[in-house]
C-alpha cells in the first residue's frame, strides 16, 4: 500500500496514514530534530507532514513514493542546493541525517514494500489564498522568470536524473484519464478530450528545443506552491522539478487566473526573461496540456470526481477553442453545453 500510496476506500486512507505516522516517528530521531509538533500536511504524489521544533526552526518531511527512484531525489535536493546559493532565490534545501546522507529508506513491515524519506527546510510564507493582487502576480512572474534563469546557469553533475515533461509524460497521463474519464465526462466529452490531445502531440512534435526555451523546470507552479513571505513570492514543492519548456511552466500558473491577471503575469515574467515570439500559441497548447494532466492526476481520486464534472463546461468550452485555433489566453470564454 505505502509503495503506490493508493487509497481507493476510506479504510485504505486510514491504514495508510497509520503507517506513515509510524515512520515518521521512526524518521525524526535520525535528522536529529528536538521536535515539538508534527502536522499532517497532506497525499499526494507524496505524504507530507510540518515538522515544528524548539530551537531550529521548521521543517518539511516528506515520504516519497516508489514512482521517483532514489537518484532522481538526490538530484532534485541538488538541484534545490543549487539555486539556493542565487541571490534572491529561497528554496526548500535538503537537511542532512546524523549519517551524513539526505535520503532515507523506510521498509514498511506490512506490506514489504519500501519508501524514500527526506527532509528540507521549512520555506516561511502564507498562500495568496484570496488576496492575489496584481501586484502579487506580477511578481510571481518575475520569480518564475528568475527561476529559470537561475536554473539554466545550474550544470547538472554526472548521473543527475530528473523526469521529463513532454509527448511521453502526456501520453501517460492520457492513458491514465483513458481509464477514469466516464466518471465525469460523457463519450462525446471524451472524444474532445482525445482529439485535442492529438493535436497537443502534434504540435509538441513540432517544437524546437533550445536553450532559450527549454531547461529545467519546477514543473508544477500553481499558487499552491507559491508562499509569501510579506510580499516577495518563494516557490515550494519542487517535487516534479524536471525538464521541459519554460512555458509549461508559465502555463501551470496560468490555468487559475483571469484573461487580465494572465496579461499580468506575463508581463512580470518578461521583466525577467524575454518571451520568444510566436509563444501564445505555443502557451495556448501547454495551458491545454496542463488541464488534460491535472484531470488524469486527479480522476483517479473518488472524492474529487464531483468537482471535475462541474468544471467540464469550462473546459471543455477551452478545448472547443483549441480545436478551432481560436486565440483564448486572453479572452473571456463561455461555458459549454456538456452533451
Amino acid at each position: 500500500m505505502l509503495e503506490a500510496f493508493r487509497c481507493d476506500t476510506d479504510e485504505d486512507r486510514r491504514l495508510l496514514l497509520k503507517q506513515a505516522r509510524s515512520i515518521v516517528m521512526w524518521a525524526l530521531p535520525q535528522y536529529g530534530l528536538d521536535w515539538t509538533s508534527i502536522s499532517y500536511i497532506g497525499l499526494s504524489d507524496n505524504i507530507t507532514y510540518k515538522i515544528e521544533t524548539a530551537s531550529t526552526g521548521s521543517y518539511l518531511l516528506r515520504m516519497h513514493g516508489r514512482w521517483m527512484s532514489n537518484a532522481e531525489i538526490q538530484s532534485e535536493l541538488l538541484l534545490l542546493q543549487a539555486l539556493n546559493r542565487v541571490e534572491g532565490l529561497t528554496m526548500p534545501e535538503g537537511v542532512a541525517n546524523t549519517a551524513g546522507t539526505y535520503i532515507l529508506k523506510a521498509d514498511s513491515e506490512e506490506d514489504a514494500s519500501s519508501l524514500w524519506v527526506t527532509v528540507t527546510r521549512w520555506v516561511e510564507g502564507e498562500h495568496a489564498g484570496g488576496h492575489m493582487t496584481d501586484q502579487r502576480i506580477f511578481d510571481m512572474g518575475a520569480m518564475t522568470g528568475a527561476l529559470h534563469i537561475a536554473a539554466a546557469g545550474f550544470v547538472p553533475p554526472a548521473g543527475f536524473i530528473r523526469p521529463v515533461w513532454g509527448e511521453q509524460s502526456f501520453k501517460r497521463e492520457m492513458d491514465k484519464l483513458g481509464r477514469y474519464y466516464s466518471g465525469f465526462a460523457s463519450e462525446t466529452g471524451w472524444k474532445t478530450y482525445q482529439l485535442a490531445a492529438a493535436k497537443i502531440l502534434s504540435e509538441l512534435e513540432g517544437m524546437e528545443v533550445n536553450e532559450d526555451q527549454y531547461g529545467l523546470i519546477h514543473g508544477d507552479l500553481h499558487s499552491g506552491n507559491v508562499v509569501f513571505a510579506g510580499e516577495q513570492p518563494y516557490p515550494i514543492d519542487f517535487g516534479r522539478c524536471g525538464y521541459g519548456y519554460y512555458l509549461y511552466d508559465l502555463a501551470a500558473a496560468l490555468l487559475e487566473l483571469s484573461p487580465g491577471q494572465r496579461k499580468r503575469f506575463i508581463e512580470g515574467y518578461a521583466s525577467r526573461k524575454k518571451l520568444e515570439s510566436g509563444y501564445v500559441r505555443r502557451l495556448e497548447c501547454f495551458f491545454i496540456m496542463i488541464m488534460i494532466g491535472n484531470y488524469s492526476h486527479h480522476a483517479s481520486n473518488p472524492a474529487e470526481v464531483p468537482g471535475l464534472r462541474e468544471q467540464q463546461p469550462y473546459s471543455q468550452a477551452y478545448l472547443r477553442e483549441y480545436l478551432k485555433s481560436a486565440p483564448f489566453l486572453f479572452e473571456v470564454i463561455e461555458p459549454e453545453e456538456v452533451k
